[in-house]
């Protein structure tokens, strides 16, 4: 496998309309994807992993801004391409999925000239072509009667119908990178796991790379390769799925790890994190998880701890961790 996706220090920030407030979204993220490989962003609400997504991009809000880093795509930097170039790339090379389709669907057109529209734009198809590879795509991803559904509205479709929809928009032009931005979050735990099964049969055939967005670890113990695990703008720890599962080093995925419900446990209550996160805009000193941590230290509340390798391909932000090098 080869690199397909090299991101170094990447910083977004939020800046209020008067530039009084300053929100790290985003702080100093750095992480690799190769051709084919699935790399799962978990972390709590608010912990930066959409706000990532956009930035690699280039789809963000307003009063949001890149300030740093570099979003190295098949070797150019994304960060420097011209807006022009940059439309090109979307939907063509590099497509997302949001977790609302209903935010991705226009209740306006039909689904066929939505499933049709990038086809059209990007490989500069004819309305017929278009429209017979849009039946075939709705086919490939296991919905029902196309050559009905291509003229039927996104309202007549069912939450996890419009979900499919989505992701065959999304691989219409056969992308090189997915992102998939918690995808399953609105679907049933019998539509979701029939999600997740065509999103990987989707990947083998296509060879796609992907990123996954979600906040439940047992989707990314089944999609991904490797993990990386945000809290408050930062990854705070990353490596193989079987690493960090079996021997986390940051004490926040330790307490995500433990507070999974398993089947026959006999515990009276789930464990939880104690506190909330923290506002971006008003990060504490040192490391921003120290004060939620159950391990913290006097050097956790004053400074920062810098990324350390803590074994083959795994690394954590955490002082803890230098006790395993």
């Amino acid at each position: 496998m080869s690199l397909l996706l090299d991101v170094r220090g990447l910083s977004t920030h939020y800046v209020s309309a008067r530039g009084t407030r300053v929100t790290r979204a985003v702080d100093q993220v750095s992480f690799a994807l190769e051709e084919g490989e699935t790399l799962g962003i978990v972390g709590e609400s608010g912990s930066g992993k959409t706000t990532l997504a956009l930035s690699l991009l280039r789809l963000l809000p307003p009063a949001a801004r890149i300030v740093a880093g570099e979003v190295r795509f098949e070797g150019d930097d994304l960060l420097r391409k011209p807006a022009a170039e940059m439309r090109r790339i979307r939907g063509k090379r590099i497509a997302m999925i949001l977790q609302d389709p209903m935010a991705s669907l226009n209740p306006l057109f039909t689904i066929g000239d939505q499933v049709a529209e990038p086809i059209r734009i990007h490989e500069g198809a004819g309305r017929r072509g278009a429209w017979v590879r849009a039946r075939e795509l709705l086919r490939a991803v296991r919905i029902s009667a196309p050559e009905l559904r291509v003229r039927e509205y996104p309202h007549q479709m069912s939450g996890g119908m419009r979900q499919r929809i989505v992701g065959a928009i999304a691989i219409s032009c056969e992308p090189r990178l997915l992102i998939a931005d918690e995808p399953t979050t609105s679907l049933d735990v019998t539509i979701q796991a029939q999600y997740l099964n065509l999103l990987r049969d989707l990947q083998r055939a296509h060879h796609l790379a992907m990123i996954f967005i979600t906040h439940n670890l047992g989707i990314v113990a089944k999609m991904c390769d490797r993990v990386a695990v945000m809290y408050a703008g930062r990854m705070v720890e990353g490596g193989p799925i079987r690493k960090i599962f079996n021997a986390p080093a940051h004490p926040y995925t330790k307490a995500l790890l433990e507070s999974i419900p398993r089947l026959g446990d006999g515990r009276a209550r789930l464990t939880a994190i104690d506190g909330q996160p923290p506002d971006p805009a008003n990060p504490p000193a040192g490391c921003a998880f120290h004060p939620r941590c159950p391990r913290v230290m006097d050097h956790c509340r004053q400074e920062a701890p810098p990324e350390l390798v803590v074994g083959e391909s795994q690394t954590a932000r955490c002082w803890l961790a230098a006790d395993r090098r």
